[in-house]
């Protein structure tokens, strides 16, 4: 991409997706994320109705006189972003591509972050890890992650949910909140996932096409797999044919909703032809 094109659209989607998080999303992620760690402050004289439960006893016994314990809500919290850079993010029949809705959530979750003071961090993932970006703030830093996005070219064209989940258990010491975007289009990452889950609190975004979840009977024609290559043909006028594809793809999906919700990830389902905002702010209420 020329760079002035690129220049270009960093600025168009920074416009809309800083407008969304100021005016939209920043206090529905503040209360959806925020509170989760707790820090010891200091000890002051016990008050009437204060809570029993935080009198600290050794400070009390100390001085003959009832202390306790206050803790305030941490003001500093670490946000990374797991975004599928696969090939398959180069599908879509509505509005745009799944990468573009990808690029446009990752920007609106990384301004919402840092208008409450966190850090944000990246890691592209395709078959593999193919960019780390750590966890930083400013509007310097978002923009460009954004640039990233829009001009990134993967070594890979895969897709393995393994690979970004483990490395974000091991390279992010600290818990964090952590996003995966993609269309989840992967082999099986449970053991992954509940690994990552239980050190971070792990939030999945399913990017999907309406197309993709039924196929139209069009008679025959030609697909392409970006991700392997391979080409076919196909005969969507099969009945047998339609049906078995809409019934791997209701598998597919309850399969993924089994497995996030034994690992204990909350998620959302967003599509291309849909407008990402009330997702979001069911996936934040819901919180």
């Amino acid at each position: 991409m020329e760079t002035a094109e690129l220049i270009k659209k960093v600025r168009r989607i920074e416009i809309k997706t800083r407008g969304l998080s100021r005016h939209i999303f920043a206090g529905q992620y503040h209360s959806a994320f925020k509170g989760k760690g707790i820090a010891f402050s200091e000890v002051r004289e016990y008050q009437y109705g204060d809570d029993i439960r935080t009198i600290d006893w050794n400070v009390t016994a100390r001085f003959n006189h009832p202390y306790v314990k206050v803790y305030e809500e941490e003001r500093e919290l670490t946000v990374m972003l797991l975004i599928d850079v696969s090939d398959s993010g180069s599908f879509g029949t509505v509005k745009g591509f799944k990468r573009d809705v990808m690029t446009e959530i990752a920007a609106v979750l990384a301004f919402s972050a840092i208008l409450n003071n966190d850090k944000i961090g990246v890691i592209f993932f395709s078959g593999k890890v193919e960019k780390f970006i750590r966890p930083q703030k400013g509007r310097r830093h978002i923009l460009r992650i954004i640039r990233e996005l829009l001009d990134f070219r993967p070594e890979n064209n895969l897709t393995n949910l393994n690979e970004p989940l483990r490395y974000l258990t091991n390279a992010i010491r600290k818990r964090c909140i952590a996003f995966v975007i993609s269309d989840f289009l992967s082999p099986e990452f449970e053991e992954s996932l509940r690994i990552a889950s239980n050190k971070h609190d792990v939030v999945a975004l399913k990017i999907y096409d309406p197309a993709e979840t039924s196929i139209p009977d069009i008679g025959f024609t030609r697909i392409h797999d970006s991700e392997t290559g391979t080409e076919k043909w196909i005969d969507t006028s099969s009945n047998k044919f339609r049906k078995e594809y809409s019934e791997w793809w209701k598998k597919h999906n309850m399969n993924l909703t089994n497995t996030l919700r034994k690992c204990g990830v909350d998620s959302v389902w967003i599509s291309t032809g849909e407008d990402y905002v009330l997702p979001l702010i069911r996936l934040f209420k819901g919180r």
